[in-house]
């Protein structure tokens, strides 16, 4: 069975990074206009945690297909790497915790959209 060329992981890893900066810019903009800059400013910095740990996991699955193990030591500590660095901006900054957890979510948002995408490609 073929794999439709819409259905890579090399390009559905792209699409996962474009969906997850769309969404990182449109809600740190809504947060700005709704809830102020601390809210704007957390979402946008839960975003960049979401970013940094899809840039992680797909280096450590394109090391695995190429047969390296490089990144997995960083994998295994990123969400205490991630969670220091959250809290360090949190003390230093007063920003908002609820926007940071919700932007913290986009890299999860962009894969439900991913899979619908893979859903309408797999139909035709």
């Amino acid at each position: 069975m073929t794999v439709p060329d819409g259905l890579s992981y090399q390009r559905a890893s792209s699409r996962i990074g474009r969906i997850m900066a769309a969404i990182a810019i449109l809600g740190s903009l809504a947060a700005f206009a709704f809830a102020g800059w601390k809210s704007g400013t957390g979402f946008l910095v839960g975003a960049v945690i979401s970013g940094l740990n899809f840039y992680w996991i797909k280096g450590v699955v394109d090391g695995m297909a190429g047969g390296r193990r490089r990144g997995t030591v960083i994998l295994a500590f990123r969400y205490l790497i991630l969670g220091a660095a959250a809290y360090v901006i949190v003390k230093l900054i007063p920003i908002d915790l609820r926007a940071i957890l919700a932007g913290v979510f986009v890299f999860t948002a962009a894969v439900f959209i991913e899979v619908a995408i893979e859903i309408v490609y797999a139909r035709k």
